[in-house]
């Protein structure tokens, strides 16, 4: 996952703050059909926190024809927004590069059994 470091007004304190509140925001959102949060499954490719802290999230899903394509953006949109401090929250879902199991955490391996 990247987290974009352009120079920024946000003191670094603070946005190292608002990426561990985002991350673990996005911890809360899980594939209905993998028991594991989409972070560590690799399902967010980048976060983006802009001077009036808006966020940028550009995710994608295991399949293009994933059940939930339909809902899980907006899952993702309403996790970043309770965050407190976040502006407007924008979700993009991309399909390239495409997702595959190298992008899951070792806590996701672990959890799924592939290791």
């Amino acid at each position: 996952m990247i987290v974009e470091s352009a120079p920024s007004s946000i003191p670094p304190e603070e946005l190292e703050q608002l990426h561990s509140d985002l991350v673990s925001a996005l911890k809360t959102v899980f594939d209905p059909e993998i028991p594991v949060d989409i972070y560590e499954l690799g399902l967010i490719y980048k976060i983006d926190v802009d001077d009036d802290r808006n966020i940028d999230v550009v995710m994608t899903l295991t399949a293009p024809g994933c059940p939930v394509a339909g809902e899980m953006p907006g899952g993702v949109e309403n996790a970043v927004s309770a965050v407190p401090g976040v502006g407007q929250v924008k979700v993009n879902l991309v399909f390239d590069p495409p997702w595959d199991m190298s992008r899951m955490s070792d806590e996701a391996r672990l959890e799924l059994n592939m290791f």
